[in-house]
């Protein structure tokens, strides 16, 4: 959006020394002190919380419009609107007026200059920390930060994803999926596509909801993430160019407001589907998948066309049968599917930790039984039996016809009640090695006996009491070990830690059959 208040509002200096002290995207609010989603303000460099932590920057704005009780505005205030501010670690324009992001720029050029002060000091702020973290790892006072690895010393070098706004249900899916190995290996080998030229050549691009949406690449972005991640040379790394492309192709994910994990799981997959389907800039990408023999046509699983990356590992069937109870007709039809939404039984939903004492413990394999046992439909599902010729009280049962590479379940934690979505927060125990799908499938004898057990990749976890708030946080597996990933901050964590968790999603890889051990 063309912003027309732009040379009132922008009035700092772009090396203003009023600046806080310290990396831009961790500066505190200067009313409640938090320091996430930090904003400045154009007009006087003063610093608040964006709208949905505590809507300090907004209420900022709000102060400084003093009603005016002549007919013209004096000088001073025509100049001091207070109007505009920038993210602090997306380093986004925001006009509150416009109630809209900003595209343009003033004449002598002030916020991409504010723009890019801020980035040297995030980037000076980096470095600096960098250089006192690795002062740090030679002093032995650092033990206990390094982990012995086949008799060898090593560092940690897991990377943390910034909250940009709210955005931890993305950080802790981008970070589950980081880890499902063949799924990232798969992104991180394609090829970069260069998405701009002519004058934009080299310069990094801000997108906005005004942009239009054909010179972004979700595949592209997603690939760029996961290559940011793991490579150890960072402590954070701040997804904005994906989130951008995410609000252009998935406006549901708009704004700065707490969104469904699962949801935008199933958004991202979905679409990375559709891209790879159709290649982008004349690239075909699924000509790599065709290439790489570790995804034969044997583990393909089509969902709305032609098989890519994300059918072939997530993907399975499901075997949805339906029979009439008046003469007893069956109804088969096969589903495709990613993930598995699992309720959790009525009978558990009081039990809250693992050791309260008022019952059994509810356990993943109570809720997959539940998913699978014979259900009598009630009167709002009633089925249209064919031979009937109208509709009848039927029973549903579903089996699973192929099982995917990974495994993806969804404990389903939100309900609605009458007027609240609220939360079930009972503790499911879901084991870490060896969960045997075997007895859940349609025919258990055509599989081998390795190739229905699988072993626990990455879990999401989502602390707090209703889905549009609280915060989402994901514990996983990289070569051994299990770290746990809360937005920017990446720490090693034990397994007694993990299967105390309250799962939300959960990530189960297919052990391999030439593996004998119980490791991955």
């Amino acid at each position: 959006m063309e912003c027309p208040h732009l040379s009132s509002s922008v009035c700092i200096a772009p090396d203003s020394a009023k600046f806080p002290n310290g990396s831009p995207s961790s500066w505190c609010c200067s009313v409640c002190r938090s320091n996430k989603s930090p904003w400045v303000c154009l007009t006087c460099s003063s610093v608040h919380c964006g709208r949905y932590v505590n809507g300090h920057a907004k209420k900022h704005y709000e102060d400084a419009q003093i009603p005016l009780t002549n007919h013209k505005k004096s000088e001073k205030q025509e100049k001091a609107q207070h109007t505009v501010c920038m993210d602090c670690s997306s380093y986004s324009t925001y006009c509150y007026r416009c109630d809209d992001f900003v595209v343009n720029d003033t004449k002598l050029g002030l916020v991409q200059k504010v723009r890019e002060h801020l980035q040297n000091l995030e980037n000076s702020s980096f470095t600096a920390d960098r250089h006192r973290k690795r002062k740090l790892l030679e002093n032995s006072s650092l033990n206990s930060k390094l982990l012995k690895v086949n008799g060898s010393t090593t560092a940690i070098c897991a990377t943390g994803l910034r909250n940009l706004g709210n955005t931890c249900f993305m950080n802790a899916i981008l970070q589950s999926l980081s880890n499902i190995e063949q799924f990232c290996c798969y992104f991180k080998e394609l090829p970069a596509v260069e998405l701009r030229n002519g004058k934009t050549a080299g310069r990094r691009t801000y997108h906005t909801r005004s942009q239009g949406d054909n010179n972004v690449s979700l595949v592209e972005e997603f690939r760029k993430t996961l290559c940011a991640l793991w490579q150890g040379s960072q402590t954070a790394f701040s997804p904005e160019s994906l989130f951008y492309v995410v609000w252009k192709i998935m406006p549901n994910f708009r704004g700065y407001q707490q969104q469904d994990a699962h949801e935008f799981m199933r958004y991202l997959l979905d679409h990375l589907h559709l891209e790879l389907q159709g290649g982008f800039n004349g690239i075909s990408r699924s000509s790599i998948l065709q290439e790489n023999s570790t995804l034969s046509a044997s583990n393909k699983c089509c969902i709305n066309g032609a098989s890519t990356v994300v059918t072939a590992i997530f993907g399975g069937i499901l075997q949805n049968e339906v029979n009439c109870l008046i003469c007893g007709t069956e109804s088969r039809k096969f589903d495709p599917f990613l993930d598995l939404s699992l309720d959790i039984p009525s009978q558990f939903r009081n039990k809250r930790s693992k050791n309260q004492e008022n019952g059994p413990t509810c356990s993943l394999r109570d809720c997959l039984r539940s998913f699978t046992d014979l259900e009598e439909l009630d009167e709002t599902e009633l089925y249209m039996c064919h031979k009937c010729k109208k509709k009848q009280k039927s029973t549903k049962k579903f089996w699973i016809q192929k099982l995917p590479k990974v495994l993806c379940l969804h404990l389903k934690r939100f309900h609605w009640t009458a007027y609240l979505r609220n939360k079930v927060d009972t503790y499911v125990e879901f084991p870490l090695r060896g969960l045997d799908m075997k007895c859940y499938l349609l025919e258990p004898e055509n599989s081998g006996p390795e190739n229905c057990l699988y072993d626990l990749a990455a879990v999401v976890v989502h602390h707090g009491s209703g889905v549009g708030s609280g915060h989402y946080t994901a514990y996983a597996t990289h070569e051994g070990r299990w770290f746990h990933f809360n937005d920017s901050t990446v720490t090693l964590t034990e397994e007694d830690t993990v299967v105390k968790a309250k799962a939300y999603i959960l990530f189960y890889v297919e052990r391999q059959a030439k593996a004998g051990s119980d490791k991955l």
